[in-house]
């Protein structure tokens, strides 16, 4: 990779934890060979049982503490904003991703070289221990070409346009003030949320594929549901995404397609799983654009993010 000398002065890392003690004999040394200093990351824990606290301060990182029923996906970002008040950039991970190079951190953010650029997203590649699916994630969602995106790549890549990830996500801060800093309260998808609050209000993001973290997970179909469940109740009550950037199905279907054609390559005794998770998939997306005739308690039990619903 091409070196890139990009100042990180007035860059910050913000890093959401709960209970991230498992995480720590692996993401710091990453984090800090990319050149920051250990007070330039800040991490939100929301109320952790475990030593993640204590470690991060051992690191010398800062650290806000807050309650686990005051966690939000997009709240909790934006009181990280204003507790960084000297940062123009500010860069979300979590304790899961590693940094693939030392220069990650340079490379993401030289796209606000940009002057229009106000969200730049880097690759996600898969963990040793990904699964077939888990695989197949990381190489639909973040191909090896980097692109720039705004309103008008809505023709050509509909609700894709404002996909986005604050597993390694910057903002400039100028572009996150002009629409309103992160939202306050959303059950998921905070980052495609602001992305697209970003292009309608003339902004433009960028994937750069150059910068990555190495981040999967492997799913169950129950963790599946869950989080369909909450992208199906996000969809429903923000419902201007959908207006503005088109319906995400085509997107699935392109999705499963690739799934079945890879497994049909290297694994073909694990097609039938995609029909089980597409079911999954399907079942709790449809169940959360539905939530309003669901009880909170039902809700409460069925989602990925609980407090959401207290």
């Amino acid at each position: 990779m091409t070196q890139v000398n990009t100042d990180l002065s007035n860059v910050a890392v913000v890093l959401t934890t709960w209970n991230s003690e498992r995480f720590f004999s692996k993401f710091p040394g990453p984090l800090l060979a990319q050149g920051i200093r250990s007070d330039q990351v800040l991490i939100m824990d929301s109320e952790s049982k475990d030593r993640t606290v204590e470690l991060g301060r051992s690191l010398g990182f800062l650290v806000h503490e807050q309650a686990r029923h005051e966690f939000n996906h997009g709240g909790t970002r934006a009181l990280a904003v204003e507790l960084l008040p000297w940062a123009d950039f500010m860069v979300y991970t979590t304790p899961d991703a590693i940094m693939a190079s030392s220069d990650t951190l340079r490379t993401l953010v030289a796209a606000f070289d940009d002057p229009q650029v106000g969200a730049a997203f880097g690759r996600q590649l898969p963990h040793a221990d990904a699964d077939s699916f888990a695989r197949q994630a990381c190489e639909l969602n973040y191909p090896p070409q980097s692109r720039v995106r705004s309103m008008e790549s809505r023709k050509d890549l509909g609700f894709k346009a404002i996909f986005f990830s604050n597993n390694l996500g910057a903002y400039r801060r100028l572009a996150l003030e002009a629409v309103g800093n992160f939202p306050a309260r959303v059950i998921t998808a905070e980052d495609s949320y602001t992305a697209a609050r970003m292009m309608m209000a003339g902004w433009k993001t960028a994937y750069v594929a150059e910068a990555a973290v190495y981040h999967s997970h492997n799913q169950t179909l129950p963790q599946l549901f869950r989080r369909y469940f909450d992208t199906g109740v996000l969809h429903a009550r923000e419902s201007w995404m959908r207006k503005e950037f088109g319906e995400p199905a085509g997107e699935g279907l392109r999705f499963v397609s690739a799934e079945v054609r890879r497994l049909l390559r290297e694994a073909p005794l694990q097609v039938p799983k995609v029909g089980l998770r597409t079911i999954f998939k399907f079942a709790g997306y449809q169940l959360g654009k539905r939530e309003a005739l669901l009880p909170i308690r039902i809700k409460r039990s069925i989602g990925n993010f609980h407090e959401f619903w207290a």
